[in-house]
């Protein structure tokens, strides 16, 4: 349900979105390696001084260098998949879902003092606390202003959470046996807006082969951003309860230093002082 909730919101939010944007041109994607790199750096320097500007989070050294290893370059529209196509928009939806490079990088750089949280689980941490994470900031980051400049990106956005919905919808009737894999596949590609997800074959064999193997992971990017949204409710009700302000860096800052638990978990340690 939570799913089906999250596809209807996605395609009626992009609905109205496109026509408040009725009268604004499209975004052109770029044609060119040198046109990408320029403008994937742009894209990069806007997503690091919005998240330290705007007190969205506290930015540390190793953000930039992070994001910079997975810019990705140019690749010619009839090979191009759903998130380059993505990305040869805008990137920063994409790249606001690299947070969780974000993270990899802390345990790297900044271990947590717990001597089990300083080291990966023992189950795949790209899971509903990374991923649900790494989804959900896309559409915070968007709704705090990172598109103020770039009305036609928030559509973006909204394609990427119904692309995310679909696959993971596709994933469960495929566990449930109700489809095969080429049934879940049409799921996944009719529901994603654009018909961005039929120009490339090969990731979508890929990712519905991926979460056919790892019951659980398809939908986690959906329902962990659900969990993250349930989290943030959580600390901005106690926080009103204490008559605090809510701050968004302070609540982004307290989740990075509980770690890489799951969600649920951090929700509680969040509230319990």
């Amino acid at each position: 349900m939570i799913l089906k909730r999250e596809l209807a919101r996605a395609w009626s939010a992009l609905k109205l979105e496109e026509h408040r944007n009725r009268n604004i041109p499209q975004i052109k994607p770029v044609e060119s390696q040198e046109e990408y790199a320029a403008l994937a750096d742009e894209s990069a320097t806007s997503l690091i001084n919005f998240l330290e500007k705007d007190e969205i989070v506290t930015v540390k050294d190793y953000f930039d260098p992070a994001l910079r290893v997975h810019l990705g370059q140019f690749v010619p529209e009839e090979t191009r998949n759903f998130f380059w196509i993505t990305a040869h928009h805008d990137p920063r939806p994409l790249y606001s879902h690299f947070y969780h490079w974000f993270e990899l990088a802390r345990m790297d750089t900044e271990p947590n003092p717990s001597p089990i949280r300083k080291v990966p689980l023992l189950y795949n941490i790209f899971d509903s606390r990374n991923e649900g994470m790494a989804t959900g900031v896309e559409e915070m980051f968007m709704d705090a202003g990172l598109y103020d400049d770039s009305p036609r990106s928030r559509e973006i956005v909204y394609i990427l959470i119904a692309q995310r919905a679909a696959r993971g919808l596709g994933s469960l009737y495929a566990h449930a046996n109700e489809m095969n894999s080429a049934e879940a596949g049409e799921i996944h590609t009719e529901y994603t807006p654009r018909g961005w997800m039929k120009t490339e074959k090969e990731l979508l064999i890929f990712e519905q082969h991926l979460y056919l193997r790892q019951p659980g992971y398809g939908t986690s990017y959906i329902t962990g951003k659900y969990l993250l949204e349930d989290a943030m409710m959580a600390y901005a009700l106690k926080q009103e309860k204490q008559n605090k302000p809510f701050a968004l860096r302070d609540f982004f800052d307290k989740m990075n230093a509980i770690g890489n638990i799951p969600m649920s978990l951090a929700k509680e340690e969040l509230i319990s002082d």
